[in-house]
């Protein structure tokens, strides 16, 4: 599966934790993510991790054209929903591409979780079907 990582900046420190509790789920896959948060990640965990542009100069809008080329699985994008961001409208653009295209997005630690462990079970195995389809049309 293709996953990507988008944290804002006060969110950094939770999904460097998160990825590194579930390291060996996500050890199996290819990490996408924006730049700062990749580079934490991949520093903290030592993890592979394929680095777009930071969110704010237009990461959030390169994980949206993998989105809309159906080539993401999942998003974990850890939202600070208390601080303005300058870019909100990439972000709102990104959420909305999960929704048109049927990507599982989490935008908090909750919904991570049980999202990780959907992963881990098997659940998200439709998207491979998916892609398949699309990919033969």
């Amino acid at each position: 599966m293709n996953i990507a990582l988008i944290a804002h900046d006060k969110k950094k420190p939770e999904i460097i934790n998160f990825v590194t509790a579930y390291y060996e789920i996500l050890k199996e896959h290819q990490l996408f993510a924006t730049g700062t948060t990749g580079q934490k990640i991949a520093e903290a965990t030592g993890l592979s991790i394929f680095r777009f542009q930071s969110g704010p100069l237009g990461g959030d809008q390169q994980i949206g054209s993998k989105i809309a080329d159906n080539e993401m699985d999942m998003v974990f994008f850890f939202r600070d929903p208390l601080t303005a961001q300058p870019h909100e409208p990439d972000i709102t653009a990104l959420l909305r591409l999960c929704d048109v295209h049927q990507i599982p997005v989490s935008t908090n630690l909750a919904g991570a979780e049980i999202m990780i462990r959907a992963l881990d079970r098997g659940d998200i195995e439709w998207r491979k079907i998916v892609k398949d389809r699309k990919d033969q049309v």
